[in-house]
């Protein structure tokens, strides 16, 4: 088997120096644009200002322009009488001021004697109201160093400075070129081992934020002399290639040997987890990176390697990740070999950051879409215990952030409906990590969410949610509110092939069964119920298999990756699938008294208890929401 081997396990850190150092002589050719179309274009050169602003002395507010010297002699008991054209000339803010004059009284302190006289009863002190030549820019002072990213503010100093053209780096033009046999353009008609294609597309709109000109071509499939053509093309026409995919060891893994025969590869390999396989080398004097086809990877090395490229290449030093302090909601482990990523999701609560470690395998697309910042655990520890205060690269303002309301617990398809309407009301979001009702009581009993979802069945008494509160929350107030009852059942592929009825069925008839993890309401339930019937969790063929949401249960039945999963109803009518009826069950909101009078909760109830929120629920068909909004204190 022709397999590629990895040249390196570098630091991200040595990998740019090493690169860069490579392209040093690389840089973009400079242009000569206008400045109003200048914005986040870097400057070539440092700028000066060819003219003052102002060019002249002139009247920062309306009124009349004097000679100082006239005025000394006004008091409230001796007025000074004016006459225009011999004492004073009218302005108004910005005019210009005559030669003879050396101060302006503003129209509200003078009192009209006539037409064209006018008393004063304080004296003007010299040079009062008046911006002077050059107050704001001088001629010949710096106004932009070289190396700077135009800002639109930057844009009006050099007008006002004179400075109507300016020399900026041409922006590199990238080729993003999407590989692999596999993937398919939108719209393709799919089969089995069919693979949308759309990193392509998110390049090509992160090369843009980052300053560049992108170009995608057309997808090429795993054919090397294909390969060897299209990326000789593209060295010719663009200063910067992006190839994606083929970076790892597979047999049709062919960017590097597409590299080494068109030039040289310089690194392969940096440890960054994801996105280790990246490889940086050069084609025909051009830099070209090839990208993990893994969307998460192709992310951060989006971020932490292109980035840089492209501003490298222009003369610019691009440092605009912005940090904050957090509080881990629960351990985070990582190998010592790399720098990792950790999506989060963010809250502010007490006053104080609180980061929910999400989804981290490098295909997990949304956990991209979810995350409000990123954890950067260092290559030399293995880890983060929960609780500890780390720096976190966050992906939001923190005015979001803290105007989010962060739910920790179970999940149901619901919240994403109550997230949608509370989001339509302007000021708030909802953001939820789904770690299972216990989950969600452990991060209640830490002070780490807003509040829990929660579906707990106490084994002993029968009932749901209040005894966990009590027995794992004992010194804190909690609110339990009442949110719906739901059908929980057994989700099957539409026509039930295998006739399962009941949970007897799945032993009986060898089904192929998809767990929710541990700590989840619908795990206890599940043994609960098996406990109830005397079947041993060990005879049904996937119990040790989980996965972490209802949807992602039944989607896992609908692709026939298995026959069978416990879920609620709403996520086997969303999947197509049909359902069997096992229990009822509460699924309910539990949340510190005193988080009540918070605003964003008190929005958030008026959502769940609208007339809108409970037209969606009977969309779904499956909940029971006649208590929904009682409050019970625990």
């Amino acid at each position: 088997m022709d397999r590629n081997i990895y040249l390196s396990n570098i630091s991200l850190d040595k990998a740019i120096e090493i690169y860069f150092e490579k392209i040093k002589d690389l840089k973009m050719p400079i242009e000569v644009i206008k400045t109003y179309e200048a914005k986040g274009r870097i400057t070539a050169k440092p700028i000066f200002a060819k003219i003052s602003s102002p060019f002249y002395n002139s009247s920062a507010v309306d009124g009349i322009a004097v000679d100082s010297k006239k005025t000394f002699t006004a008091s409230e008991k001796n007025p000074v009488r004016l006459k225009e054209g011999v004492d004073y000339t009218t302005v108004d803010t910005g005019d210009p001021i005559p030669d003879e004059c050396d101060a302006v009284i503003m129209v509200e302190d003078l009192i009209k004697v006539s037409e064209d006289e006018v008393e004063i009863i304080k004296p003007a002190i010299p040079w009062q109201n008046i911006r002077q030549m050059g107050e704001d820019i001088v001629e010949g002072q710096l106004i932009l160093p070289q190396s700077h990213k135009i800002r639109p503010v930057d844009i009006g100093a050099l007008i006002a400075g004179g400075v109507f053209e300016v020399e900026v780096y041409k922006k590199p033009k990238v080729a993003v070129i999407p590989t692999g046999t596999e993937i398919v353009e939108p719209g393709t008609e799919l089969k089995v081992g069919d693979i949308i294609e759309f990193n392509s597309r998110v390049f090509v709109s992160l090369i843009d934020e980052y300053g560049g000109d992108a170009t995608r071509f057309d997808i090429v499939k795993d054919d090397f002399e294909k390969l060897v053509e299209v990326v000789d093309k593209a060295s010719k026409e663009f200063d910067l290639i992006l190839l994606n995919a083929g970076s790892s060891a597979g047999r049709e893994d062919y960017s590097r040997k597409v590299i080494e025969t068109l030039g040289e590869v310089y690194i392969h390999g940096v440890a960054i987890k994801p996105g280790k396989p990246v490889i940086l080398g050069k084609v025909n004097q051009k830099p070209i990176i090839c990208i993990p086809g893994f969307p998460v990877s192709a992310f951060f090395v989006m971020e932490n390697i292109v980035k840089k490229v492209v501003a490298y290449l222009q003369g610019y030093d691009v440092k605009d990740k912005r940090y904050i302090q957090a509080y881990l909601s629960k351990r985070v482990t990582s190998s010592s070999k790399y720098l990792e990523f950790v999506r989060v999701k963010l809250g502010f609560i007490e006053d104080k950051y609180i980061a929910a470690p999400i989804e981290r395998g490098a295909g997990a697309t949304m956990s991209l879409v979810k995350a409000d910042g990123v954890l950067e655990v260092p290559e030399e520890l293995e880890g983060y215990e929960k609780g500890s205060k780390v720096n976190i690269n966050i992906l939001k303002s923190e005015d979001e952030i803290k105007n989010t309301i962060l739910c920790i617990g179970s999940h149901d398809v619901i919240l994403d409906i109550a997230s949608d309407l509370l989001s339509k009301k302007g000021k708030f979001t909802l953001s939820s990590a789904h770690v299972g009702s216990m989950g969600g009581i452990l991060a209640l009993k830490d002070r780490e969410t807003h509040f829990a979802t929660l579906h707990l069945l106490d084994l002993q008494s029968g009932e749901y949610n209040r005894p966990y509160i009590k027995r794992y929350i004992p010194n804190r107030k909690i609110a339990l509110i009442k949110f719906v009852k739901r059908i929980q059942g057994l989700m099957v592929k539409k026509g039930n092939p295998l006739n399962i009825n009941s949970l007897e069925d799945i032993v009986k008839k060898g089904a192929r069964f998809v767990n929710r993890q541990k700590g989840s309401g619908t795990r206890i339930l599940l043994d609960y119920e098996l406990k109830k019937l005397g079947i041993n969790p060990r005879e049904i063929i996937g119990y040790d298999r989980e996965d972490y949401t209802h949807i992602s249960v039944a989607a896992q039945v609908a692709k026939n990756n298995a026959d069978c999963g416990l879920g609620v109803y709403s996520a086997a009518m969303i999947m197509g699938l049909d359902f069997i009826p096992v229990a009822m069950e509460e699924y309910d909101i539990a949340i510190p008294l005193e988080y009540l009078e918070l605003e964003g909760i008190k929005q958030f109830i008026d959502v769940i208890t609208s007339k809108e929120f409970k037209m969606e629920l009977d969309k779904l068909g499956g909940y029971d929401y006649k208590d929904l909004g009682k409050i019970i204190i625990e």
